[in-house]
């Protein structure tokens, strides 16, 4: 174990696709599929602004634009859908620049993280492969939860799993959905470009600080409370 350890913030939070892996865009991709299947047509970019909501609320959200009155078995459809075509795509699926590097050096100066996604777990479950993340890791998806972003549940329960309280906690995300979250759970929340969110759209919803990926993070920890002394 290193001889640093660090001071003022307790733990780290993380959404997982758009802010640790690269898979946002499979998941649009998944989606667009599972709507054709449904007879719907969407403009990606649609769906893209809905990325980060759970997979429930993305579905009635997106149907709600085409004016189709969704039923509680169309949207368990449509989720099924989604999930048998992201699972064709999982392969592409990368980890973000420097994720990997940015868990390491936490968990070598003592700082605990977990992860939240408003994935379920069988869908999880690659990307955190794909990541190297071990079952030491705390995870949290929406199977656990009783609501998922924009409700601050997934958030909540990460730090309950770490045994920290969620205001002294940083939490990453991409989306304005996870930073709703993050606002109404009541701890700092901080923003990543990587899932294709602009900047002012992050900040708007919340974000004390907005990076471009993990690997502007791990250089600019400092900005968000991480000190390490020997």
């Amino acid at each position: 174990m290193s001889k640093n350890r660090a001071r003022d913030v307790q733990a780290f939070l993380f959404d997982l696709d758009g802010t640790l892996v690269d898979s946002v865009y499979q998941h649009v991709l998944a989606w667009r599929e599972a709507l054709e299947q449904a007879g719907i047509e969407l403009a990606v970019w649609r769906i893209h602004r809905r990325i980060g909501m759970s997979g429930g609320l993305l579905a009635h959200a997106l149907l709600r634009e085409t004016g189709h009155r969704v039923t509680a078995e169309e949207a368990g459809r449509l989720q099924k859908t989604h999930s048998e075509a992201y699972a064709r795509q999982v392969a592409q699926v990368r980890p973000l620049p420097g994720a990997r590097e940015l868990l390491a050096y936490l968990s070598k100066i003592s700082v605990p993280w977990a992860i939240a996604t408003s994935g379920r777990l069988e869908s999880a479950r690659p990307t955190l492969r794909v990541l190297g993340v071990g079952p030491e890791v705390p995870v949290v998806t929406r199977d656990q939860v009783g609501h998922a972003k924009p409700d601050p549940d997934l958030f909540l329960a990460a730090a309950e799993r770490l045994g920290v309280q969620i205001g002294d906690s940083v939490v990453v995300g991409d989306s304005v959905w996870d930073l709703l979250a993050v606002r109404r759970a009541r701890a700092l929340g901080v923003g990543l470009l990587s899932g294709g969110y602009g900047q002012d759209e992050l900040e708007r919803a919340g974000a004390y600080r907005v990076y471009q990926d993990p690997t502007d993070l791990l250089k600019h920890l400092d900005e968000v409370g991480i000190r390490t002394i020997e």
